[in-house]
């Protein structure tokens, strides 16, 4: 085995291929500075508890205090928590990013009585005060959506009471993390050259990948084996959370936590259920697919260790930063003159942290703070998968960038809703230039693999994982319990109607609902499926109609959360609260299927 190439230490790494963290503060010092200001900001917060009713004044006062401190934190905290991420093993950024998660809680504490305190004021006064003082009328948003939830506040007493039976509610998902972080041990198994290596969460989709099915399926067995052993145990902790959810949605007068978790962003259930329903409108496609990885492996028998393995394996795309950068701005130019000048200012002006150093933290994200440019971490490596990355996390940069541009501070975030919408509609709108431009059989066939089983993963997989949430808090709900054998039959009917007849449904994917982490925070999983239906969507629409779509689409990147994601997203175009951007979405995942299927003839 060759050598690994010994990773540069942070210091060693050329300034080109670093963000501009100084954007953010020239020094320590001077991020030291703000955040002793910002601890001193905090007593003159709490001077208002209590007084908010009292006049406009008052509360115009409080919410523009809040804005401040929040804005100011938001600086402390990513500069240290980007600054740590550069180099996690670096004690002074492990101590700055310490202090700002503490400052985190200390803001968070001495802002929190300003929500309850709000709700007590009444309407007539709340309007009274918006014409008193004209600059009230910037939170009028922020307060209607306050307001809105009135109906599921209680009284001080009971709103106490459910605060104090929050950590007791946390108690499941807290389990869950210890023994699935901490206590759980999987077997070893022979890799594809014979050497022993451990299963671990990490090592896992990786050996599901392996072109050894020997490998896949020892590590398929094994790793689902360990969650049987604690099958009951496993049962009694995700029944408790659920049980816990339902208790919560009663005591906030919900008619079902479905209903309770969709109310944050004011989503209707009807989204929910569309998405479920649309994907089984179309499941005749995931068959389709099931079939084609079946001719393709050449396999007799296709089992669901066989699902990761990629279909086209022998290409190889070595694609270096400067290269990436040219493909991905050739890929996003249906965007226009705008959007490109963005993305060569990120390219240009070192938002981007390129490549691997010692102790940097692993994987993708973008990140930033109001008031100065949004920043990307990548681990770059020359791969396809790298590139698409690159496209996937400018698109969350570029959306910051627009709402940071377009929004008061106060409306500039976006809702985890809409998040991966723009990332994924750059990606999408990548594939479609790359498999415009690529002539090779193989090269083609291997971009399409790659977006196949996208769908797969993200449409198809969350929605089945939304579904299973369904069914068992419902059962809850209804009173019914959950037991390790119930739960184990509804997850394998579930995979029966998702991958159909023409698939071994082994026995130890039974026990899958018992892996994910997510299902520990209610009805969250969804947004994965609609938030990529949307950008399919989406991307088709501006691939098909030009600027006016792309009016369209900037006037919603640049929306933060000054609307609901739903009514933002009606104003691109797309109107989740049907089934037709789900749809729209499965027509580009059938003529994918023709296409690889066409490579077969």
């Amino acid at each position: 085995m060759a050598e690994k190439k010994k990773l540069q230490k942070r210091n060693e790494v050329d300034k080109k291929f670093t963000w501009a963290i100084e954007d953010l503060y020239a020094s320590d010092d001077l991020w030291q500075q703000e955040y002793e200001e910002i601890k001193e900001m905090l007593p003159k917060a709490l001077e208002y508890q209590g007084r908010l009713s009292k006049s406009a004044e008052l509360l115009y006062g409080f919410l523009q205090l809040s804005d401040e401190i929040s804005k100011r934190l938001e600086r402390v905290y990513v500069y240290a928590g980007q600054k740590y991420h550069e180099d996690t093993g670096n004690a002074t950024y492990q101590d700055l990013s310490n202090k700002a998660s503490a400052l985190s809680v200390q803001v968070s504490s001495a802002l929190s009585f300003a929500t309850p305190e709000i709700l007590t004021i009444p309407e007539e006064t709340l309007n009274q005060f918006r014409q008193e003082r004209e600059e009230l009328k910037l939170y009028d948003f922020y307060l209607k959506d306050i307001l809105r939830l009135k109906p599921h506040i209680l009284s001080a007493e009971m709103e106490e009471l459910l605060a104090d039976a929050g950590e007791i509610a946390d108690a499941p998902s807290s389990i869950f993390s210890m023994f699935n972080n901490a206590d759980i041990k999987f077997p070893e198994i022979k890799d594809e050259n014979g050497e022993e290596v451990q299963i671990t969460h990490g090592r896992y989709i990786r050996l599901l990948e392996s072109a050894d099915r020997r490998v896949r399926k020892d590590a398929f067995q094994g790793f689902h084996a360990s969650y049987r052993g604690f099958k009951n145990t496993l049962a009694a902790s995700f029944g408790s959370n659920v049980k816990q959810e339902v208790f919560f949605a009663k005591a906030r007068r919900y008619p079902s936590t479905l209903a309770k978790a969709l109310d944050a962003g004011n989503i209707p259930v009807e989204v929910y259920t569309n998405l479920i329903d649309a994907v089984h409108d179309h499941m005749d496609l995931m068959y389709r697919y099931v079939d084609l990885r079946k001719k393709l492996l050449g396999i007799e028998e296709l089992h669901m260790y066989d699902l990761y393995t990629p279909l086209v394996s022998d290409v190889h795309m070595e694609v270096p930063f400067e290269e990436a950068k040219k493909i991905v701005a050739k890929g996003l130019k249906p965007m226009g003159e705008e959007y490109q000048r963005i993305l060569q200012e990120g390219f240009k002006n070192r938002w981007i942290d390129v490549y691997e150093n010692e102790n940097k933290r692993s994987g993708a994200y973008s990140w930033g703070a109001y008031g100065t440019h949004p920043y990307v971490l990548l681990n770059y490596n020359n791969t396809l998968d790298n590139v698409f990355t690159l496209a996937h996390e400018m698109g969350h940069a570029i959306h910051s960038y627009y709402s940071d541009q377009e929004q008061p501070y106060i409306y500039a975030g976006y809702k985890i809703f809409v998040a991966e919408v723009a990332s994924t509609c750059n990606e999408a709108l990548l594939i479609d230039y790359m498999l415009k431009n690529t002539e090779d059989k193989k090269e083609k066939a291997y971009l399409i693999n790659h977006f196949l089983d996208k769908f797969k993963g993200t449409l198809f997989r969350q929605t089945m994982f939304a579904e299973f949430e369904m069914i068992t808090h419902r059962m809850v709900e209804e009173g019914e319990s959950l037991t390790a054998e119930n739960l184990c039959n509804i997850y394998h009917d579930l995979n029966k109607l998702y991958f159909g007849k023409n698939i071994i449904i082994d026995p130890e994917i039974d026990m899958e609902w018992a892996r994910i982490p997510h299902f520990y925070t209610a009805f969250y999983v969804y947004q994965y499926a609609t938030g990529y239906s949307a950008a399919i969507a989406l991307s088709r629409r501006i691939l098909k109609e030009g600027k006016p779509a792309v009016d369209d689409y900037v006037r919603f990147l640049s929306g933060g959360s000054s609307n609901y994601p739903i009514e933002l997203l009606k104003g691109a175009g797309v109107d989740m609260s049907t089934k037709e951007p789900v749809h729209q979405a499965l027509a580009l995942f059938s003529e994918l299927l023709d296409q690889m299927e066409s490579f077969l003839e």
